[in-house]
C-alpha cells in the first residue's frame, strides 16, 4: 500500500556491485523519491558520486548486524530493495523489520529453504501489517514466474480453461550468475549440513505453496530428447527456486493454473549428436558453486553486460494435443544487468499499486502491470509464439 512516508524506495546494499546498478537505474527515474543505504556513508557518499547520482541524493547508515538501524530505515520507506545477501545470513531481522512496520519488501533471492522459513515465520504478520514481502525479484525467477503466468493467461482466453503441463525452456542464454547467486548456494548447502529439513525444502517442488501437494513434478535433470521441439534438453541450474516461485504464485492466486498443474524447467541444446553430447557435458559439469564462481560484490564490465541476453520458451501442453507458446526475452545478461532492472520495477511497481501484504511473489503481487512495466522499461519482451 502507498504509506506517503519519506522515501519511496531506499536501496539497501547500494554499495555492492548489483545495488550500485540498481542505484544507477533508479537515476534516470524523474519524480522517484529514493536513498541510498548501506554501512558506511563514506561509502555510500562515493559510490553517490561515481554513478553520477545528483549530489543531495539521501544516503541511509543502516547495518544487518544493528537490527535498531533497521527498524529505522523500514520506517522511512514505503518499500526496502535490498541486494544484500545470501538473505540467510543478513535478511532475517530486515525482513521482520519490514513486516513489523508495514513496509513493502522485496529481494534477489535464490533460497527456498529460507523463503520456507520467512513464510512460516512472517506471512501471518505480513497480511496484519500490510507488508508485501516479495521474495526472488531478479532473473530468478521474474521470467519465469511471469512467463508461465502470461501463458496460463493466453490459455484461459484461447481454450477457456489453464494449461495442465507447461515446460519451461532456456533456448539461448549469454551472461554470468553473480557472486551473490554463488554465495546462496554454499550458504544453502551449510545450512542443509545443520539442518535435515532444509533438505526437504531444497527438494519438495512445492515446499512454498502454503501447504498445498501437487501432483508428482518431472524431476528435470537428466538429458532427454525432446521429439515436440526437436532438441536435446538437459537440467537448468535456476530450476530449483524458479519452478517453486512459480507452484507458490498458482497458489496464491487461487490455483490460477489449476491444482493438477505440471510444470519443469530445462534447458535447449540442439538436436543430434552435437545436442546429445552438450546436453551430457551440462549434466556433469557444475555451473555454479566451483573454485571459479564469482566473489560477491564481483561482476562482468559494462560491456559484458550490454552483450548478454536470455531467450527462454514456455509450451503449454493439453492432454488432447492442444499447444500454447510464448517466449521471454531479455537483452542484458541475466544476472547483472537484467535482474537490476526487474528488481527496479519490481519495487517501483509495489511503491505506486496497492495490494495487499503477506510473503508473496512478483506474479501474484503485480502480474500483468510488472510485465507493462518491464516491456515498457526494462527490455523484456513476452511474446505469443502460437
Amino acid at each position: 500500500m502507498p504509506k506517503n512516508r519519506e522515501f519511496d524506495i531506499i536501496v539497501y546494499g547500494a554499495t555492492g556491485y548489483t545495488g550500485r546498478l540498481v542505484a544507477e537505474y533508479l537515476i534516470g527515474k524523474s519524480g522517484l523519491k529514493w536513498a541510498m543505504a548501506g554501512r558506511s556513508a563514506d561509502k555510500l557518499a562515493e559510490v553517490r558520486d561515481l554513478i553520477g547520482a545528483p549530489a543531495d541524493t539521501p544516503l541511509v547508515v543502516a547495518d544487518a548486524s544493528d537490527p535498531a538501524t533497521l527498524d529505522a530505515m523500514a520506517k522511512r520507506a514505503n518499500v526496502i530493495l535490498t541486494t544484500v545477501g545470501p538473505y540467510q545470513l543478513y535478511g532475517n531481522e530486515l525482513v521482520a523489520a519490514c513486516v513489523a512496520n508495514g513496509t513493502d519488501y522485496t529481494d534477489l533471492c535464490g533460497e527456498p529453504a529460507w523463503m520456507r522459513q520467512k513464510i512460516d515465520a512472517h506471512d501471518a504478520a505480513a497480511k496484519a501489517s500490510g507488508a508485501r514481502i516479495c521474495f526472488s525479484a531478479g532473473f530468478d525467477s521474474i521470467p519465469f514466474d511471469l512467463g508461465v503466468l502470461m501463458l496460463q493467461k493466453h490459455c484461459i482466453e484461447k481454450f477457456g480453461t489453464p494449461a495442465p503441463r507447461i515446460k519451461g525452456r532456456v533456448r539461448a542464454m549469454a551472461g554470468k550468475f553473480s557472486g551473490g547467486t554463488a554465495a546462496s548456494l554454499k550458504a544453502t548447502m551449510a545450512a542443509a549440513a545443520k539442518d535435515p529439513a532444509v533438505i526437504g525444502y531444497l527438494t519438495n517442488p512445492f515446499s512454498l505453496a502454503g501447504g498445498f501437494e501437487g501432483p508428482a513434478q518431472p524431476a528435470g535433470n537428466k538429458p532427454e530428447y525432446d521429439e515436440s521441439l526437436g532438441s536435446w534438453a538437459t537440467n537448468f541450474v535456476m530450476a530449483p527456486i524458479n519452478t517453486k516461485n512459480v507452484h507458490r504464485t498458482n497458489a496464491l492466486t487461487g490455483h490460477l493454473y489449476g491444482t493438477d498443474f505440471v510444470y519443469d524447467e530445462m534447458m535447449l541444446t540442439g538436436p543430434g549428436d552435437a545436442g546429445q553430447q552438450a546436453a551430457e557435458y551440462v549434466a556433469k559439469t557444475p555451473m555454479i558453486g566451483t573454485p571459479d564462481d564469482p566473489k560477491p560484490g564481483e561482476g562482468p564490465t559494462k560491456e559484458e553486460r550490454e552483450n548478454g541476453f536470455y531467450d527462454v520458451l514456455f509450451v503449454a501442453e493439453y492432454p488432447d494435443g492442444r499447444t500454447a507458446r510464448l517466449s521471454v526475452k531479455g537483452d542484458k545478461d541475466p544476472g547483472y544487468g537484467s535482474t537490476s532492472k526487474m528488481i527496479s520495477e519490481t519495487a517501483i511497481g509495489l511503491s505506486e499499486i496497492d495490494g495487499a501484504g503477506g510473503v508473496t511473489t512478483p506474479g501474484a503481487a503485480l502480474g500483468e502491470a510488472l510485465v507493462d512495466r518491464l516491456q515498457q522499461h526494462a527490455g523484456l519482451t513476452f511474446t505469443v509464439e502460437g
